[in-house]
């Protein structure tokens, strides 16, 4: 009951947005500007931001960045930690309380798309397993194929078979299953379960995108610029504090392409080659995943005047 009074409270009207994007699209600095003009703090959207001692390789914002504007959800678990969606939602719920407390906004910003929907659809969990249907929807989808049960979707769930692809197998199948094994589609699951999300509905979220070339030009000069900070000296100083590569944060994007090198696997120009390319590999789904949500409010990094004008019309 008293996490429910929490959820509850979060969700009365106050000032709360979300700035979100692509790896490398310019969040932070629009973040600070637009938390200076509203008096906000900054709850990060960052599954790896969580994790202390991972600074340089997950684009932290600086300590004197910090200081300036307080931030909430960065460096609050050690990298050998689990952290989950439910945990997110649990700690971010908390930092707003604190925030809606102090009499202040609070700015949701990063780019784990996966939180975001948490924040904004709640967690959605369905167990109601079982073996016979899934089995035999599998085998009518190698029987049918997926065009067949694609139609079949969009007469029993036409919001979910419009943002699933026909091709898209295995979110075809759960929809069909999650509709035949409960009697409700995965959209009125969906709907319902979203209401009681810790951020309502028309909260405003703001999304970033720059052309292609652009992006990935500002991908491979962040790369360039975390060499140049240390990353290689910070993934030897992760290793030497007993952090394996293999833990999840170890994996991620920069940490396991130093981890190569450190150990020989890769000489440093290829391994850096090889973390621009996978950052922009990694861009690419988080726009396509952000994509997918409803109303986001896609803008240029440049644009931030129109930014501000929307703001002022939303919150």
């Amino acid at each position: 009951m008293k996490d429910q009074e929490v959820y509850r409270k979060n969700r009365e009207p106050t000032t709360v947005f979300c700035l979100v994007g692509p790896t490398a699209v310019g969040k932070t600095a629009l973040a600070l500007e637009l938390a200076h003009k509203y008096n906000a703090e900054i709850i990060s959207v960052d599954s790896m931001q969580v994790y202390r001692y991972l600074d340089i390789g997950t684009a932290k914002a600086s300590p004197e960045e910090r200081r300036q504007v307080p931030h909430h959800l960065i460096d609050i678990v050690d990298p050998d930690e689990d952290y989950s969606l439910a945990r997110f939602l649990a700690d971010a719920a908390a930092a707003l309380a604190a925030i809606r407390e102090r009499g202040r906004a609070a700015l949701f910003t990063g780019g784990t798309g996966l939180y975001l929907r948490g924040l904004l659809e709640g967690i959605f969990k369905f167990d109601q397993y079982d073996p016979e249907l899934r089995l035999n929807l599998k085998n009518r989808l190698e029987r049918e194929g997926p065009a067949a049960l694609h139609a079949e979707l969009a007469t029993i769930d036409p919001p979910s078979a419009c943002r699933i692809h026909p091709h898209d197998r295995q979110r075809l199948l759960r929809a069909l299953e999650i509709f035949y094994a409960s009697g409700l589609s995965w959209s009125e699951h969906l709907r319902r379960n979203r209401q009681q999300a810790l951020l309502a509905a028309e909260v405003p979220v703001i999304g970033l995108a720059s052309e292609r070339d652009i992006l990935y030009e500002r991908i491979n000069r962040r790369v360039e610029t975390m060499l140049a900070q240390g990353l290689i000296d910070e993934v030897a100083g992760l290793l030497a504090r007993g952090y394996g590569p293999e833990l999840a944060p170890m994996q991620a994007i920069g940490y396991r392409h130093m981890v190569d090198y450190l150990s020989g696997r890769y000489p440093l120009e290829e391994a850096k080659e090889l973390m621009a390319r996978d950052t922009r590999r990694y861009a690419k789904r988080q726009f396509t995943w952000f994509r997918r949500m409803e109303n986001i409010h896609w803008y240029d990094p440049g644009e931030t005047e129109q930014i501000k004008l929307l703001l002022e019309q939303k919150i």
